[in-house]
């Protein structure tokens, strides 16, 4: 599942099972480790830590004792900061290494609380040991011991952790996301007006147009790394590597994570990019709504493309072999994809012909649809 909804929220997935597993046996290997041959007992703090509870100990090599205490700490999605008494310890904890089993830490407010109740209980020592970390956030001059996973200030479910009595019995964790972007690909062939619908349809429906070509201009242009990265490889005369394209797709991304959704221009071109394309959307909960392509016979294009050479100076648009064989390519690439999406369920090709205000009606018939 890449996304799942609780209540009225949508929460994206996260952090996998295996991620966590991996992080829970580091850390009772390093407890192991530090206790040596002493029996130290973990208690877990209730309702969230029961499942990092159960599997620590499980990961734990060496005798141990375990008890789990009651702490109410949330409500909804934020931290109240109202903290209840801890009840629930029955153990006879007076000389003992006593380490605290906590699922998430963020503020503080509640570690702080547990400690309180703790030191006057004339221990051997006291050890704070979280599977999740909130840095950011975290705003008590307190030290934790054990740290799983540090992660940013966003609100998760799953694993134990709930969202108004949801998801504690999800094995991954996921992450809240705000709302649900409309993401397209926007095809056409060569001279068929694909940019001039794009700048169209971004206004109509408030999306962010990403144009490849745009895209590496910019980023050689302004000598970022990825930039000087894809012109080391384009001055050899080698092709710029997915990795590479991919990266300065999603940076684009991330600079407009508050935006409606995205016009993809030029990108993917490949069955192997539309899958790294899906793999990066769903990682951030979201994905693409459908693949719209322009639609024109190839003939009218060259003539098209061999008239605006006339005026434009592009030596591409003056050699009617160089724009068949663009066409070509295009194709080529183009029927690839158009079975990859229609497989989903998610091609829609559009007439092409017309004026530029035919054609924007009938690319808004799919666009609503979408």
């Amino acid at each position: 599942m890449g996304t799942i909804k609780l209540h009225n929220k949508h929460f994206k997935k996260y952090i996998s099972a295996k991620k966590i597993k991996i992080a829970i046996d580091k850390m009772a290997s390093l407890v192991a480790k530090d206790c040596g041959d002493e029996v130290p007992i973990f208690i877990g703090i209730l309702n969230g830590s029961f499942m990092f509870a159960a599997d620590f100990v499980r990961a734990y090599n060496g005798n141990c004792e375990m008890s789990f205490v009651k702490l109410a700490s949330y409500s909804g999605t934020d931290s109240t900061g109202n903290v209840k008494q801890l009840v629930g310890l029955n153990e006879d904890i007076e000389g003992r290494t006593v380490i605290i089993l906590e699922d998430i830490i963020d503020t503080g407010t509640t570690l702080e609380e547990i400690y309180n109740i703790f030191r006057h209980r004339k221990l051997k020592q006291l050890k704070i040991a979280t599977l999740f970390f909130k840095p950011d956030v975290f705003r008590k001059e307190l030290h934790i011991d054990y740290i799983g996973l540090s992660i940013p200030d966003k609100f998760i479910v799953g694993y134990g952790l709930d969202y108004n009595g949801l998801g504690r019995n999800l094995a991954d964790i996921y992450q809240l996301t705000t709302h649900k972007m409309t993401n397209i690909v926007l095809f056409g062939p060569p001279g068929a007006g694909k940019g001039t619908q794009a700048d169209v349809l971004k206004d109509k429906y408030n999306l962010v147009h990403i144009s490849t070509g745009d895209v590496f201009r910019y980023n050689i242009k302004n000598q970022t790394d990825l930039g000087k990265l894809a012109k080391s490889y384009m001055d050899k005369g080698d092709l710029v590597p997915d990795e590479v394209t991919i990266d300065m797709l999603k940076a684009e991304v991330e600079k407009n994570v508050d935006a409606n959704g995205f016009i993809f221009d030029g990108f993917p071109r490949t069955e192997s990019q539309a899958k790294a394309l899906d793999a990066f959307l769903e990682e951030k909960g979201q994905s693409i709504n459908g693949m719209v392509a322009l639609e024109v016979a190839e003939d009218l294009l060259v003539a098209r493309l061999l008239k605006r050479g006339e005026t434009s100076g592009r030596p591409d648009d003056q050699d009617e072999s160089k724009i068949r064989n663009r066409f070509n390519e295009y194709e080529t690439k183009t029927s690839i994809l158009k079975n990859y999406y229609a497989d989903q369920n998610k091609y829609f090709g559009v007439d092409g012909v017309g004026s530029i205000e035919e054609i924007t009606e009938r690319l808004s018939s799919v666009f609503d649809t979408l």
